[in-house]
């Protein structure tokens, strides 16, 4: 099944940002460079359906259901959800029933075609790398997105927002067909009890299954050498690498370590027990990459020097052109990075997940709250509920960002509810499919990290900028701003017929530092 990795590790990992920021175009963008491009699996079920309902602009979501081995589950897909003509204006959106610990056959097919579609159109027409992000937190659709992305022949998965440890061997067990369990959180449980998530791949089979998956390789989203050495040593089947993230990265940030200190702006106060020891990491004799304000060519050499493979970047992949960001949203933000206005408020309290959030304050810190105050609390996507056992022993589900009495009401405590805010539907409004409300749709709520004041170096001439625009800048291969090539590929350039320096890939742009090994990887 195994063999070792032949090809070069990427230097470069596009961020994996939901709900769809981190679309199948901007991973595909990327991996056509050489460097890992990364879809995002959060909601991915949702994220279907509602284009579906938006009529399949272009008709890439029905050419990769057209490519999907249970071609039933595409036919009754589109027969429920396929609107031809999109939604009539200020018609809501058709929901899809939120995931429990038990689910019908149908919701789970449905989830594995969404990441199917997702990974398989990332992956058209080349044989560059792409990855799948998901939240372990989310736990609910994990086993069901993860089968679905191998089925498309997924390369790498990364997961952050909690502690992967059982998803190693899950991705064994995929990759022969084989059911998977992991352990499923449920507040309530008595001492030594347990519950458990569950997928069988041959219930979706009417014979035998296809032939065996290649294993994606595995990169847990870490924020300590202590999680890291603990996954390496404990977790049940082979990790392939870490991500490594500072708490200026945007979307989930791990609190700080220690008794939670709050700045003049409220915001969570990191210090010296957050910093990761990098030469603790590397005993490890795993590659690694840096993530959080490692946004530009500088960060990206000081992650080399320091022994990283190279570094994963979101925000600066957020705002290009091919990513899923609403274009009106994208425009706004970009304007306020040119104007030097935006900022950006690490969140204690927006998430229900009770994880730091990145939000950008797209009507100023005091604004951005009473805006929200005044939405309607409505929980009907349900993708980061709470999971509780009641008194009579059955598992119910509760969100701090639901209406408040109904929280009440399930035994949550009403100060939970303070300041939470519900991330699903604003995540989605973000990618441009709002639900409609009878007060008008969903608000968008924006996360970046620190690096968004950066982009001011990519877009002060006014106009927006591709995949493409990052990674040369990232790799030093172009001054995007001003147009010009930077001065060593200006150097080349002029002694050399070619009209512009040529592209690079990571094998030659970025080689791994000596003394880091390739992890070994199923062969494609």
């Amino acid at each position: 099944m195994t063999a070792t990795l032949a090809t070069p590790l990427p230097c470069i990992i596009q961020g994996g940002m939901g709900i769809g920021i981190s679309n199948w175009r901007l991973a595909r963008a990327v991996s056509l460079r050489g460097q890992l491009g990364v879809v995002s699996g959060t909601c991915i079920d949702t994220l279907l359906v509602r284009r579906l309902q938006d009529g399949d602009v272009g008709g890439h979501v029905r050419r990769a259901m057209e490519r999907f081995p249970l071609p039933d589950v595409s036919a009754e897909v589109l027969k429920r959800y396929f609107l031809p003509d999109g939604r009539p204006e200020g018609t809501p959106y058709k929901l899809l029933s939120m995931w429990k610990q038990t689910v019908s056959r149908a919701r789970e097919q449905l989830t594995v075609l969404a990441s199917f579609v997702e990974v398989h159109l990332a992956r058209e027409g080349h044989s560059g790398l792409v990855g799948l992000n998901l939240l372990t937190k989310v736990q609910l659709p994990n086993l069901a997105t993860l089968y679905g992305a191998m089925l498309a022949g997924v390369d790498y998965v990364l997961m952050g927002a909690g502690i992967p440890k059982e998803i190693p061997g899950v991705l064994d067990a995929f990759a022969e067909h084989r059911p998977a369990a992991m352990r499923f959180d449920v507040e309530g449980l008595a001492r030594g009890e347990t519950r458990e998530l569950r997928f069988d791949p041959t219930v979706h089979w009417d014979g035998a299954p296809p032939a065996a998956l290649s294993r994606p390789r595995f990169l847990p989203i870490v924020a300590s050498n202590s999680l890291a050495t603990m996954l390496a040593r404990k977790s049940n089947g082979r990790v392939d690498g870490f991500v490594v993230e500072g708490p200026t990265a945007g979307g989930h940030n791990a609190p700080p370590r220690g008794k939670l200190e709050l700045n003049e702006r409220g915001e969570p106060v990191y210090g010296e027990r957050d910093e990761v020891d990098l030469e603790e990491l590397r005993r490890l004799g795993l590659p690694f990459w840096l993530a959080g304000g490692t946004g530009s060519p500088a960060r990206l050499r000081a992650a080399l020097d320091a022994g990283a493979a190279g570094i994963q970047v979101g925000t600066l992949f957020a705002y290009a052109e091919e990513s899923g960001l609403d274009p009106a949203v994208r425009r706004r933000v970009l304007g306020m990075v040119r104007r030097g206005t935006v900022e950006v408020h690490t969140d204690p309290l927006a998430s229900p997940t009770g994880f730091p959030f990145k939000v950008v304050q797209l009507d100023g810190t005091n604004s951005e709250e009473a805006q929200y105050r005044r939405r309607e609390r409505v929980c009907d996507l349900g993708y980061l509920r709470t999971a509780y056992q009641r008194p009579d022993g059955r598992i119910d589900y509760r969100c701090a960002a639901e209406p408040v009495d109904a929280y009440v009401a399930k035994g949550g405590a009403i100060e939970e509810t303070e300041g939470r805010k519900c991330l699903c539907n604003a995540l989605m409004a973000d990618a441009g499919h709002a639900q409609e409300r009878a007060g008008g749709p969903e608000r968008p709520l924006v996360t970046s990290g620190d690096d968004l004041r950066l982009l001011g170096g990519l877009t002060w001439s006014g106009a927006g900028y591709s995949a493409d625009d990052v990674v040369d800048f990232l790799l030093g291969l172009a001054d995007v701003a001003a147009g010009r090539p930077a001065p060593a590929a200006a150097a080349a350039a002029a002694t050399s017929p070619a009209p512009a320096p040529a592209r690079a890939t990571a094998a030659d742009s970025c080689p791994l530092p000596a003394g880091t090994r390739s992890p070994a990887g199923s062969s494609r």
